[in-house]
């Protein structure tokens, strides 16, 4: 019987678990591991077949009724720790040692670019406020946790809870660096962070005014 329970919470964690790493499993196997009835395995696999996590072969015997094998899908590997940081710092690491932070930094620079071409043509034809909000929404989809506000002097702030490539960021800033850069050509606007996880912030925060705005205080000053 499986001894995972002490140590993670739920019976569907346990159950996705064992289908990571005994899997494929039939409900009977599944609850033999597990020490709880047929029935309650088959709700927890069932809901996970409905969330698009779990899928199911049948497998026919000579003799007896087919098995229904159930395993993982792809969706469900989201679920399990993953370490792709780790592997990231260690071929930028290489990299630097190789050929020089310069070599790192170009590489970063080829990012923003190819970025800046698969974003831009989503800003055309749209002014400032779209422009912010669609940013948000794109930095949301990458998983920054992003929200963003209309401040009373008619500037806008972007604020990002996460981020995916905090380690990275950490180690080499030419990540943040480029981040702004990026926003700046996006928005087609000034963008001043104020704040950054990578230093020890709660968040990123980005201020946003238009272009014309910061030009004309410039003049004045």
């Amino acid at each position: 019987m499986m001894k995972m329970g002490q140590e993670n919470g739920s019976t569907r964690h346990l159950i996705m678990t064992l289908l990571k790493t005994k899997g494929p499993l039939t409900i009977g196997a599944l609850a033999e591991e597990l020490g709880i009835t047929e029935m309650g395995v088959r709700r927890h696999v069932l809901q996970l077949e409905q969330e698009g996590l779990a899928k199911t072969r049948v497998v026919r015997q000579a003799m007896g009724r087919p098995l229904h094998m159930y395993s993982l899908t792809e969706k469900a590997e989201e679920y399990f720790p993953k370490s792709y940081h780790n592997l990231a710092l260690e071929l930028l690491r290489e990299l630097d040692y190789g050929s020089g932070l310069d070599a790192v930094n170009i590489l970063f620079e080829g990012r923003r670019r190819r970025m800046l071409g698969q974003y831009a043509p989503m800003m055309e034809r749209r002014n400032l406020e779209e422009r912010v909000a669609e940013l948000s929404s794109i930095q949301n989809a990458g998983g920054y946790m992003a929200e963003w506000n209309r401040e009373e002097d008619g500037s806008y702030v972007i604020r990002e809870y996460n981020c995916p490539i905090r380690q990275v960021a950490t180690q080499y800033r030419k990540a943040c660096q480029c981040e702004h850069s990026l926003f700046e050509e996006l928005l087609d606007a000034k963008v001043t962070r104020s704040e950054c996880m990578a230093e020890g912030g709660q968040c990123c925060r980005y201020a946003i005014s238009p272009k014309n705005v910061t030009d004309k205080t410039s003049e004045k000053s």
